[in-house]
This record gives C-alpha cells, structure tokens and sequence, in this order.
C-alpha cells in the first residue's frame, strides 16, 4: 500500500519537551509506506509529525497577535490585526478562524493512518542489532502516543465547536464529506474513554525505562501524567455550564476525581510547583529539575540551536529596536493583581491600595507578567527604563505603542536584545500545554461545584477547593484567600492572574458562559506626565461587541459547502 504521496513535515525546526530532553525532529519527504516502515527511525520520524499539530500561541494566532488580544487580558497594539474580528462584527462562517479545523483534523487522520496501516511490524532485518528490544518498546508505544494526540485533537475541536465529526478510522474523501456532527457530550466521552483505556499501557515516565532505556529519551512525547491531564481538564470542560446546560453535579464529580487522580499520580512522581513563578517561561525550563517538576507537557518552539525570538520581536515595547509593541495587557488584568500585604483585591475596604502609587505592593505575579511605567523592560544592559505615559519614548502616539499603558513581560526572555549588534538574540521557549499550577485551580473549580462550598471537604475529596487555590497564591507570597466574599469570584480571578496569556481565558469564560461580564468592555489606563515629573492615571473604557453565538465558533463555510450534512452552530446560520 502506498501513502499516496502523504507529507511527513516533522520540521527541525520544532521541537517539544516536557522533561529534561528535546525530541529530535527530521523531515521526511514523500515516500511510501515500505519506505517508512524500513526502520524505527524512519517510523518514529513519521509518529513525530503528529506532535507539529500540538497548539502553541506565541503570537502566531494572527500575524504577531495572541489569542490573549480577543480577550480582557490583551489588547493588540497595531490596528487592523485579524484578531479584532472576533470583536468588531467580522466574525462570520466565511472569516470562521477555521485553522484548528483544518489543522486538528489532518492530525487526526494521520493517526488514524498510525493506528490502521502501521500496528504489528517487526522489522525483522534488525533484530541483530543490539537496541533492538528497546526500539521494540518505543515502537509498541507509538500507538498510544497516537491515541492521546488523537483524543488531544478532538479536545482542542469539542471546546471550539462543541459536537464534530468523529472519525476513527482511515476513510475516504467521499466518506470524509458527508459525515455528520457528533454530540459533544459524544465527543468528550470518547476522550475520557481513550484517556482511560491507555493511561496504563503509554509508557509512565521516559526518564525511567530501566532495560528500554536507549540513552537519550524523546521525553517531550507524551507519558501517563500528560494523559491523565488530557482526561482531567475534558472532564472539567464537559462538567462547565457551555456543555452542562443542566447542571449535572455529577460530572463536576467525575472531573474532581480525574483531577485528583492526576494530582496524586504526579506529586508520586515529585511533581508540584516550582519555587519561583517566572522561571517557568525560562530558555532552560526543560532540562531544569526545579522547573521541570511543574510541566506535565509541553510544546518547545525553536528555529535554530540557539532559540527564536518569536515572543520577543511580538511585543518587545516600541521604541527599542525590533519593538512592535504588540499583545499588551489591559487595566482589566492589571486590576486582577491584588495586594500582597492584606491579600485584598484593589476595590475592597482595606485593601491598601494606592491610586498614584498603583503598582505598589501588589501580588508578585504582576511585575512577572506585566511591563509598566518606570519598569526596566527589557533587561538587558543598557535598556532604558519604559516611558508608557504620552509622549514617551514607548508611549502614544508612536505607531504601534501601547494602547493601555503596559507592555508584556510573560512569556518573553528580557535578556534577549533584537538590536542589530546583539551578541544575544536567540532563546529557546517552551509552550506549557499542561502544567501543575493549572491542575489545582481545576481540582478547587471541580470540587466547589460538586461539594458547594469553599471549605467542604469529604473522605473522597480531603483537600477543600480553598486549599488548592491557594497553592499557586503560596507559592507567589500571597497571603491565602480572603474567607469574606464570594469565592467564586475569587476564584475566577486567580485562574485570570495565575494563568494569563497562557491560552486559558478565551476559554474560561466562554466555557463558564460569562463574557457578558467580562468580555464586553476593556479598559486602558492612560498615563500623562506632569511637569513635576508625577504621573496622572486616568482609566479609559474601550466597549467590544459579543453575543451569544460567540460561545462556539462557526462551521467554516467552505467544509459545509464540502459537507452537506454539516449542521452550522446556533446564531451562525
């Protein structure tokens, strides 16, 4: 059987790690299958190209626009960007951000293809050479690597669109074009379901395979603790209002147990939050064992040996050289901070806040995410102190400079200069798709819902959902959450602050049904220097058009012209 001319693009370019090692890509021309098959390497070339399809948003949504920017977090700072459209009106079925459908679903039918043409080889021609057990075990392997990424696929599509096509076998075009949506509570089940058939036939931990061990591990690929993460966040996406419109506490239940089964395996396995917050977007994040012990699994982004600067030349402040200003966060997110000696949020009596000192003694994770006035940004030597109030050398009104008074730092390496006599312009960067910090705030929001209360604990469930969200303030310096208020609420704004431009908030509050409330006004702070060399702050409300149809994405009109039986999601007929 030939592969009829299937591209393998696993790039060089690219590489993922979630451990202490990188995984090797090569590229592959077209070959056919008796080609591919030859070898473990050339297998194992082809099950790499798999991992490209894994999402990452280092501003590559919409030409140097994050997917933060359709959010309260961010706001793009070059007009005309394609990502206001999901703003201003220009969202449609035939301008239906149709990436994730087309990219997921060439990921999935290349597993398919794993699963169907490349299951019980024996590479008979080998079995003299000496690793020849070892590649065995990586090669029965692959065909749970290809059911996580499969599961994976139909993840990041069932969040977008709720009910898809399922496809799990190889079919033709024909076939391909007039498949009907499944449900999406069909979909999620069948994520949970593959999750739960391989979490104890997938290889547990790469950088412990005692006789399969072959020297250097490819432990960027997927492992039991990336399964179980897989399984524990579908479950808490089909236990949230969007998909639960009857609010079954049930599946709040199942998604408490999935978290709490990922939690205990991964800290079993000396996993938990790495000491210091920023160190986690830093170059060596994934071959340092203190940094490493919080990422379940990532993406690594790289165009050389020495790294990229993508996220860098993105949104580096104008003003510098090789500054676009870019993704740059709101007041709205800025407001999420709280103080850090009471623990209060800015609005609340006693809080300590300081309306013309506003950045002082807030929450540490502010200046780890948010560059502002004043600040050493980049940090390299020799850069300037920022000047984001009008007039200043990174402020209004030089093209592209920030729209809201900040700039941002999370994600980007300060050290890395774009000038062109740079000796440091490279660093490498690692997309946390799956991250222990994520998973207790997912545990607090599951066992909140299904217990219904802050503090409530049982035989099941001994940590309370106060407990776990106040793991990832602890480890910030932040005093616990206050017991006075609505925890919810609290709640909601420690994912906000904790997990910013992470790829988190688009879907949150979709998945909680609560853009009336938060996506429908950004706010911007416009700085103005006076002749003292004070600063006044003034707020600025910018209004964004939503309704209800936002929730899910539209069908892309060109795959219901090629699919007939392709039903178009409510509002977008």
């Amino acid at each position: 059987m030939k592969l009829n001319k299937l591209f393998i693009g696993a790039l060089a370019t690219l590489a993922l790690a979630s451990c202490n090692d990188q995984m090797e890509y090569k590229e592959y021309n077209i070959y056919d299958k008796d080609y591919i098959t030859k070898n473990f390497g050339n297998v194992g070339g082809f099950m790499t190209d798999i991992y490209n399809t894994v999402e990452y948003d280092f501003g590559n949504y919409s030409g140097g626009a994050m997917q933060a920017s359709a959010t309260d977090e961010s706001m793009y700072s070059k007009l005309g960007n394609a990502i206001e459209d999901f703003y201003n009106g220009a969202w449609s079925p035939s301008n239906a951000k149709g990436s994730i459908w087309s990219s997921m679903y060439s990921g999935i039918k290349v597993c398919n293809h794993v699963l169907e043409q490349m299951q019980g080889l024996t590479f008979d021609e080998l079995v003299l050479n000496k690793d020849y057990t070892q590649q065995m075990h990586r090669y029965q392997n692959y065909q749970y690597e290809a059911r996580f990424m499969r599961a994976y696929f139909y993840f990041a599509l069932v969040r977008q669109y709720g009910g898809v096509p399922l496809v799990t076998t190889e079919i033709s075009a024909e076939e391909a074009n007039s498949i009907a949506r499944s449900s999406a509570d069909d979909i999620f089940k069948f994520i949970i379901d593959e999750c739960n058939d391989i979490q104890n036939k997938i290889i547990a931990d790469y950088s412990d395979l005692g006789d399969y061990a072959l020297g250097t591990e490819e432990s960027g690929r997927a492992d039991k603790l990336a399964v179980l993460a897989l399984k524990a966040r579908a479950a808490l996406y089909w236990a949230s209002p969007l998909f639960n419109a009857s609010n079954d506490k049930e599946r709040y239940h199942t998604a408490a147990t999935y978290t709490k089964e990922l939690l205990t395996a991964a800290e079993a396995r000396g996993k938990g939050l790495t000491a210091k917050y920023a160190d986690l977007w830093d170059a060596a994040s994934f071959n340092t064992p203190t940094i490493m012990k919080e990422i379940l699994f990532g993406r690594r982004y790289y165009k050389s040996a020495s790294g990229d600067n993508l996220v860098e030349t993105n949104n580096y402040p104008v003003g510098i050289e090789g500054g676009a200003g870019g993704n740059c966060p709101t007041q709205n997110l800025v407001d999420a901070y709280d103080m850090k000696t009471s623990g209060l949020s800015i609005n609340e009596i006693g809080s300590g806040y300081d309306a013309k000192n506003p950045y002082a003694d807030r929450d540490p994770r502010l200046a780890a995410t948010v560059a502002v006035n004043g600040d050493q940004w980049p940090t390299y030597s020799g850069a300037a102190k920022l000047e984001t109030f009008q007039g200043g050398i990174n402020g209004e009104p030089l093209t592209g400079a920030t729209p809201t008074g900040y700039y941002l730092k999370k994600l980007c390496n300060g050290a890395i200069s774009l000038a062109s006599n740079s000796k440091l312009k490279e660093s490498r960067h690692t997309w946390l798709t799956f991250r222990m910090g994520e998973f207790y705030l997912n545990y607090a929001e599951a066992v909140f819902k299904y217990l219904g209360s802050a503090d409530a604990t049982s035989v099941e469930f001994p940590m309370s959902a106060r407990e776990a969200a106040n793991k990832t303030r602890q480890r910030a310096g932040m005093p616990d959450l206050a017991t006075t208020g609505d925890f919810w609420t609290r709640l909601c704004n420690e994912r906000f602050v904790e997990l910013a431009f992470e790829g988190h908030r688009f879907w949150d509050v979709r998945r909680w049904k609560e853009a009336d409330k938060y996506f429908k006004t950004i706010t911007e702070m416009k700085l103005t220097k006076n002749d003292d060399g004070s600063i006044t702050y003034t707020r600025q409300n910018v209004s964004r058009q939503w309704s209800e149809k936002m929730y899910l994405f539209p069908i892309p009109q060109t795959e219901r012209m090629k699919n007939p039986n392709l039903t178009q999601n409510p509002g977008w007929e």
